[in-house]
């Protein structure tokens, strides 16, 4: 019986592990060409594992929540006679999450996960060595540091706050977050641990673009297939903003400020079970409406069914969050670190407003939205950050009606 080995692939030089964290196929189970297996984890993103054979899955060597080491056999196929093996692609790199900075050697490995956690809770690696792991060769686990967190609160060592007591009532639902949302959490905690948040707010006349696109997207959704939303409108004047504001691209480490220059603009999609995530649309300034309209077109739709690959999801330089898409009018984003700037865009709505002219003033309904620039006041001042608002303002309604696309 010829048979083939499943290994936990390699995701770039800085992944060295990942967790199983479902399996779409079961013992006895017919495999097809590039039919998925399992969804694995990172601290950053997840992904699926595809067959590259046709055969049957006889053995599976690990379970949903075990964190499996790059290389390691996690499953095994018999193979069709006629079955040829297909190359695996290797992943795209990306950097995991920063870990904890200390000179102390560790005695034993420990996830990106644990070492998360422990950070946020300030535990040392010393901390950790003189944990009992419970999990394969005493490793330790996620749970294994929050009993550990625990004990030293329940005897009053903790150098953390302990958390607001909840009430609950008898109609309560509790539910546990995922991991998704844990990273979330996470996230954002210390993001606004980490940078003073200002947020400076103007007004866009954005009709020009408004009437543009309502001339465009019929024949853009037959000939493409795709919706031409606003999105990479305004990823358009981010880009044009920030080639004229550099030092908005930025990002800080300790006292050093790294100027990118790249100008790879985040985009936060919502997913349908309520969790956000982030991709990428990398060197935006070199695209053409039309580039960026296709990038972020096929980021969203493959972000929405979990598709997109760890080097999708990182580098970026500034974000923006469309707020205006589910209706809101104006908000004031958290930063995406280790990012210095958002940009958060309003709904739109007609109003009457008073236009301006050599000949007088005259009122006109006009289609108008709130934009917001939330910025790192570390390295962005107020005076910088309302510049590069009133520039991205400007690209917004002096928009190109007689552009192509």
């Amino acid at each position: 019986m010829a048979t083939f080995e499943i290994v936990m692939p390699k995701m770039g030089e800085s992944i060295i592990e990942a967790t199983i964290t479902k399996w779409l196929k079961n013992e006895g189970d017919k495999i097809v060409l590039d039919e998925p297996i399992v969804e694995i984890a990172t601290d950053k993103v997840d992904s699926e594992i595809p067959s590259p054979v046709e055969g049957t899955l006889i053995k599976t060597k690990y379970k949903a929540g075990d964190v499996v080491a790059v290389g390691e056999i996690i499953a095994v196929i018999d193979l069709d006679e006629d079955s040829s093996v297909k190359s695996v692609p290797v992943l795209p790199e990306f950097k995991t999450k920063e870990t904890i900075s200390e000179s102390h050697t560790p005695s034993r490995f420990y996830s990106p996960l644990v070492k998360n956690i422990a950070k946020q809770e300030n535990l040392s690696l010393a901390d950790l060595d003189k944990i009992k792991g419970t999990a394969k060769d005493e490793r330790v686990t996620k749970q294994d540091v929050l009993d550990y967190i625990s004990n030293r609160k329940s005897h009053g060592k903790s150098p953390v706050a302990s958390d607001p007591v909840v009430s609950f009532s008898g109609g309560d639902q509790i539910l546990e977050m995922d991991r998704i949302r844990q990273l979330i959490s996470a996230h954002m905690v210390k993001s606004v641990q980490t940078s003073p948040h200002v947020t400076s707010f103007m007004e866009a006349d954005i009709t020009k673009a408004v009437v543009w696109r309502d001339k465009n997207k019929d024949s853009f959704q037959k000939r493409e297939n795709e919706k031409l939303t606003f999105t990479p409108i305004l990823i358009d004047a981010i880009a044009k903003a920030v080639r004229d504001f550099p030092l908005i691209n930025v990002s800080v480490d300790s006292t050093w400020i790294t100027v990118h220059k790249n100008i790879n603009i985040g985009m936060a999609v919502a997913l349908p079970n309520y969790n956000l995530i982030v991709p990428v649309v990398k060197n935006a300034d070199q695209k053409s409406l039309l580039g960026i309209v296709r990038n972020v077109n096929d980021l969203a739709n493959r972000a929405r069914i979990n598709k997109l690959v760890p080097d999708e999801i990182s580098g970026g330089t500034i974000s923006l969050t469309n707020l205006g898409s589910f209706g809101t009018l104006m908000g004031t984003p958290i930063i995406n670190q280790p990012q210095a700037a958002i940009v958060a865009a309003g709904a739109i709505k007609k109003r009457p407003v008073v236009i301006e002219s050599p000949e007088g003033d005259s009122i006109a309904i006009r289609h108008m939205m709130y934009i917001s620039v939330t910025y790192d006041h570390r390295v962005i001042d107020g005076a910088l950050g309302g510049q590069f608002l009133t520039r991205l303002v400007y690209y917004i309604e002096n928009f190109d009606v007689n552009q192509t696309i």
